[in-house]
C-alpha cells in the first residue's frame, strides 16, 4: 500500500470509498431509482464517497494547513464529517434493506452487504478519531445536536415525499404541505447555522450575534415543529379513517416515520433551546 493509503486512516478511508462506490454502482446498473427512499440511498453513497475522497486529498496535499484561517480545528471538522457519514450510511443501509431487499433479489442483497461493510468502516473511522478527543463545534454537544436535527429532518422529508409518491398521490391537503415546508425551512436554517459555526469569518455578516440568532431560531423551531406534529397527525391519520390509501402498507410506514421523526426533532430542538438559555 503506497501514498495516502499506507496508514490505518488512509486504509479505512479507501475502504469507505470502495464499498460506498460498489453499493452505488450496483444500484445504478440495477435500474433507475424513482422511489424517494432509493434516491436518498443514492445521495448518501455519493456523499460518503465525496467526503472520504476530499478528506484524503486535502490531508495528503497538506491543504488543511492553508484552510486553518477559515477552519480553526481541522480534526474537529474531520470527526464531524465522519460522524455525519456514519449516521447517513447507517440510515441508507437500513432503509435499503427495508424497502428493496428480498431473498430472490441477488443484486439488492449485494448492494446491502456492500453498504453494511461501508457502514462498519465509517463507524470504525469515527470511533478511532473520537479517541483523539478533538475539541471544537462539531465535537461539542451543541454541534452534535445540530447534526442530528439536520439528519432527522432529511429522513422526515424523504418519508414525506415517499408518502405522497407511493402512498397517496392525489390527497395533499394544505396542512400536510405546510408540514413539509416547515421541515424544509428548519433543515435549511439548521444547515446555515452549522456552516456559520464552522466558518467564523462569515459571522461578521450577521446583524446580531450568532448565539442570539440560534436562540431565536430554536424558539421558532420548537413552535413550528409542534405545529407540524399536530397538523401531520390530524390530516394524515384522519385520511386513513375516512378512506384507506392506495398503498396502505407503505403509506402507514411513511406516515409513522414522519410522525416519529417530527416528535424526535421537536425533542432535539427543545433540548437545544434549553442549552441556549443556559449559555446566555
Amino acid at each position: 500500500m503506497c501514498g495516502p493509503f499506507k496508514s490505518f486512516q488512509g486504509i479505512i478511508r479507501l475502504l469507505e470509498i470502495i464499498f460506498s462506490a460498489l453499493a452505488l454502482v450496483i444500484v445504478l446498473f440495477r435500474d433507475r431509482m424513482v422511489v424517494p427512499w432509493g434516491v436518498w440511498c443514492e445521495f448518501v453513497w455519493v456523499f460518503c464517497i465525496i467526503v472520504a475522497l476530499v478528506l484524503t486529498v486535502v490531508e495528503t496535499k497538506g491543504w488543511h494547513i492553508l484552510l486553518s484561517a477559515f477552519l480553526p480545528n481541522w480534526a474537529d471538522l474531520t470527526l464531524g464529517l465522519t460522524e455525519v457519514c456514519s449516521i447517513m450510511i447507517t440510515s441508507a443501509t437500513v432503509a435499503f434493506a427495508a424497502v428493496f431487499v428480498c431473498f430472490t433479489c441477488i443484486a439488492d442483497m449485494l448492494c446491502f452487504i456492500f453498504s453494511l461493510v461501508g457502514t462498519v468502516c465509517f463507524l470504525t473511522d469515527g470511533a478511532k478519531q473520537k479517541m483523539t478527543r478533538p475539541s471544537g463545534y462539531m465535537s461539542s454537544l451543541r454541534g452534535s445536536l445540530r447534526i442530528l436535527e439536520a439528519f432527522v429532518a432529511c429522513i422526515i422529508l424523504t418519508a414525506a415525499l415517499d408518502h405522497f409518491v407511493r402512498g397517496e398521490w392525489f390527497y395533499k391537503p394544505v396542512g400536510m404541505i405546510l408540514c413539509v415546508i416547515i421541515f424544509g425551512v428548519c433543515l435549511l436554517v439548521t444547515a446555515v447555522i452549522i456552516v456559520l459555526n464552522l466558518l467564523k469569518l462569515l459571522q461578521c455578516l450577521l446583524v446580531f450575534q450568532l448565539n442570539v440568532v440560534e436562540f431565536v431560531f430554536n424558539i421558532a423551531a420548537v413552535v413550528l415543529y409542534l405545529l407540524a406534529v399536530i397538523l401531520w397527525t390530524a390530516f394524515g391519520y384522519r385520511r386513513h379513517l375516512d378512506d384507506p390509501y392506495t398503498c396502505v402498507k407503505c403509506s402507514y410506514a411513511d406516515m409513522n416515520a414522519v410522525t416519529v421523526g417530527s416528535v424526535l426533532n421537536l425533542i432535539l430542538y427543545i433540548v437545544d433551546l434549553v442549552l441556549s438559555i443556559k449559555s446566555r
